[in-house]
């Protein structure tokens, strides 16, 4: 007699708990680009990681960052998702700069995507070097989820 209700009492608690909102930044890549605006000059990992520290070396053949993120969501079919990637720089005087990057992105139900945010041109050149980020996900004003970097 108990096994009706107690089945009964967690497939009313799993239907109200679907109906919540729910969301995961599972990978943040942050990369650099190259004059040309490439992170990498072949498609192997490796050339991609030995290309990043080249570029890390030689801020001169550089023209901005760009931040794969990867992400994953389950909201209610009206709501509104959000990318944001916050950034902190090089401090100058008593606080350090920083800087919004937002994206709306699609609903996705069942699997992951990767969406990408960029700093570039005179923005990046303007801002310098980045010593901590924070990537969130948003439905609307409630966070989903987040990652930072270590500094943050």
């Amino acid at each position: 007699m108990r096994w009706p209700v107690i089945l009964l009492i967690g497939f009313l608690a799993l239907g109200s708990v679907a109906e919540a909102a729910e969301g995961r930044v599972i990978k943040v890549l942050p990369q650099f680009l190259d004059l040309k605006g490439q992170s990498t000059i072949a498609p192997s990992l490796f050339d991609r990681d030995a290309y990043q520290k080249f570029l890390s070396l030689h801020p001169s053949k550089r023209s901005g960052l760009r931040y794969a993120v990867q992400w994953k969501a389950k909201t209610p079919a009206t709501e509104q998702l959000k990318l944001r990637v916050e950034l902190r720089g090089v401090a100058q005087g008593n606080l350090p700069k920083q800087t919004v990057l937002e994206t709306n992105v699609q609903q996705r139900r069942w699997f992951s995507h990767w969406t990408d945010l960029y700093l570039t041109g005179d923005a990046y050149r303007e801002f310098g070097d980045v010593t901590a980020w924070r990537v969130t996900l948003w439905d609307a004003d409630q966070l989903l989820s987040e990652q930072k970097s270590f500094l943050w």
